[in-house]
């Protein structure tokens, strides 16, 4: 890690990503990061094995749910004394490589939060079901109605400093945490920005927009923490 870099951990929720997971560590820049954590949310099948065997800080987290993931990646996070948190996905599909990036305008520009935007950047044919592309589109549609707030994307790959996350308070528990995260920081006038970031095929299948249920769910939850935060 470059000497005048602060802690940086990096938070990964995994449920069932034994094909992908030890992908994903092994392109994250190793002279950025000081830790990996991976949560192991309920998984059933070998993720937690390959994480560990993977070189990763290795959790379980019982309660099902992105946001319980999340949380009990933080709390680790903070036991660290992590000073900037990068949360991105197990599946392969975000570019871990990246994370200079993404993490950057903390560095440069002492921003509060960066979120790693798939829809500035290049994605590979399919990576994003029409579903998923019409759903951020208008979660963020409806943040800059209601909050005023430019975004272009939910998207998972993001980063923020420890300080800042704390004082948010995440309280989501499933599909609504990304939305809170970033209505929150608006609400507390944080600095926030997006950087462009690419996108790929996911390996496997996607637990949410991957089936009928898991689409609506969301779509659900996410407009509804759109007027719960006003």
């Amino acid at each position: 890690m470059p000497l005048s870099l602060p802690k940086i951990v990096v938070v990964i929720p995994a449920f069932n990503e034994e094909k992908s997971i030890a992908k994903v560590i092994a392109d994250i820049p190793k002279d950025w990061v000081s830790d990996t954590i991976v949560v192991n949310n309920n998984s059933t099948d070998r993720t937690e094995q390959v994480a560990h065997e993977a070189g990763a800080i290795v959790l379980s987290e019982k309660r099902k749910g992105y946001g319980w993931a999340c949380l009990t990646g933080i709390a680790k996070a903070e036991e660290l004394k992590a000073e900037i948190i990068v949360f991105m996905d197990g599946d392969y599909s975000d570019y871990p490589q990246e994370l200079p990036l993404v993490v950057g305008p903390i560095l440069d520009q002492d921003m509060d939060m960066v979120i790693g935007s798939r829809a500035l950047g290049k994605k590979e044919k399919g990576s994003l079901t029409p579903q998923q592309v019409f759903g951020n589109w208008l979660a963020t549609q409806l943040i800059r109605l209601f909050y005023s707030a430019k975004f272009t994307d939910l998207g998972p790959f993001r980063a923020m400093k420890m300080s800042s996350l704390m004082a948010l308070n995440m309280q989501d528990k499933t599909y609504g945490w990304t939305i809170e995260m970033q209505i929150k920081a608006v609400k507390h006038k944080m600095k926030f920005t997006e950087v462009a970031v690419n996108y790929k095929k996911r390996i496997g299948v996607s637990k949410v927009s991957g089936t009928v249920k898991g689409t609506i769910l969301a779509g659900i939850k996410i407009i509804s923490a759109v007027f719960k935060y006003l």
